[in-house]
């Protein structure tokens, strides 16, 4: 009769499927934390060092944490519009480019699927780049193009704002969804391979992007609705429509978005921190030091490995195995859950669902196969489609009317 496997077995047992099997992660913030801790000067901000306590990233926290390949955002927040949020974006692009030149034998740059696998082995971290936010294309089909070429793979509909073309999930609806104009934005995307990233959206948005796409679409970091009520994570009827798609829902970790009970007290943090004149995604050193404060007099709710992994059993319920994924959201959140409090924590995730009684498969599907399958097809899409239709260029003026002065 065998022995009950141990925690410290299944921790084993984890990292030796990350070894074979390393997590994709669909979201990671480091390039604006450099931004705002450095602006992007590696060397007072090495990640080749040991940056506990100042990031949740570096190299060795990455092996770490079996982590073989990662999206990085190229996020620019929006409050930045025009052509403001394009140059941003592209210095977002520029530093992302800056790390694979100077960790060359960490990092590999991968614009496909092949490259996600030869990177892997060659024993490299594949990279690569996800634009957060429609902001950041200005309204301009040309320059979604532009960020293609550059090496965007994803581009996240909208951020915490609405733009001209598509609704948030934080914000008042404007247009309902998608404009026409936001529906000819997911056929450009679907053209030229960019793959159509529903995180941040309101459900309508959702809805009529999976409407209208001709490829998979992702969840780069969004847990179940179901689970914990709030509006940036995925409504069950969504999940379901993911088998007929093909897309994949990836879990994030943000404990206000996983723990019911963080929601109100990160609403007070959040009040807290703008109180003292500072953005409430702000995570520099004063921002943490305020929160910290806040914390000693108002207990913060802890989110666990559990959490996470409880989010994870819904959407494999709803959405099936080969759909879900790992979003982590690290360097873009003040808050992590215990045991997943930076990059090296994937494998007491792994764990945890090894405790549950998921299977080395599933595991295999969940952390690597599924990420690299819907780049995949996306590609094929883009392949397909580009070989019989001219790039749009259609205007916001044309497809949506004018804007209303003023507006």
């Amino acid at each position: 009769m065998s022995a009950v496997p141990t925690a410290a077995d299944r921790l084993a047992e984890a990292r030796e499927l990350l070894a074979s099997a390393p997590v994709v992660d669909g979201h990671n913030d480091l390039p604006w934390a450099l931004r705002e801790h450095v602006r992007y000067d590696l060397d007072k901000l090495d990640i080749g060092a040991d940056q506990t306590g100042t990031l949740h990233t570096d190299l060795a926290r990455l092996r770490a944490g079996g982590v073989g390949a990662q999206f990085w955002s190229v996020y620019v927040p929006a409050r930045l519009t025009g052509d403001h949020a394009v140059s941003a974006t592209l210095e977002q692009i520029d530093l992302v480019d800056q790390l694979l030149a100077r960790y060359g034998t960490e990092l590999a740059p991968a614009l496909t699927a092949d490259d996600m696998e030869a990177a892997r082995a060659r024993g490299r971290i594949a990279s690569l780049k996800g634009a957060e936010g429609g902001h950041s294309i200005n309204n301009s089909l040309a320059t979604l193009r532009a960020l293609h070429a550059l090496g965007v793979r994803y581009m996240t509909l909208t951020h915490n704002d609405n733009n001209d073309w598509a609704d948030s999930a934080t914000d008042e609806p404007r247009v309902g969804g998608l404009s026409a104009f936001g529906r000819e934005v997911v056929r450009e995307m679907n053209r030229s391979g960019v793959l159509v990233d529903l995180s941040h959206v309101a459900a309508t948005t959702m809805r009529d992007a999976l409407d209208t796409t001709a490829a998979p679409v992702i969840f780069s970091h969004s847990s179940a609705r179901a689970v914990c009520d709030h509006p940036r994570n995925v409504p069950d009827d969504v999940l379901e429509r993911l088998p007929a798609n093909g897309g994949v829902a990836m879990a994030t970790f943000v404990p206000k978005f996983i723990l019911p009970a963080a929601v109100a007290w990160t609403e007070r943090a959040d009040a807290n921190l703008r109180a003292h004149g500072l953005h409430h995604l702000d995570t520099t050193p004063r921002a943490m030091e305020i929160h910290r404060a806040f914390e000693a007099v108002d207990p913060r709710p802890f989110a666990t490995v559990a959490t996470v992994a409880d989010h994870l059993d819904h959407m494999r319920e709803a959405a099936g195995i080969d759909h879900i994924g790992i979003g982590g959201d690290y360097d873009g959140t003040a808050f992590t859950p215990a045991g997943l409090d930076d990059v090296a924590g994937y494998p007491n995730l792994i764990a945890e669902l090894l405790h549950r009684g998921w299977s080395r498969a599933d595991l295999t599907k969940l952390t690597w196969s599924n990420a690299v399958r819907v780049l995949r097809d996306a590609e094929d899409v883009a392949r397909d489609l580009s070989s019989r239709t001219a790039p749009s260029n259609a205007t916001i003026d044309a497809l949506d009317g004018p804007a209303a002065p003023g507006a």
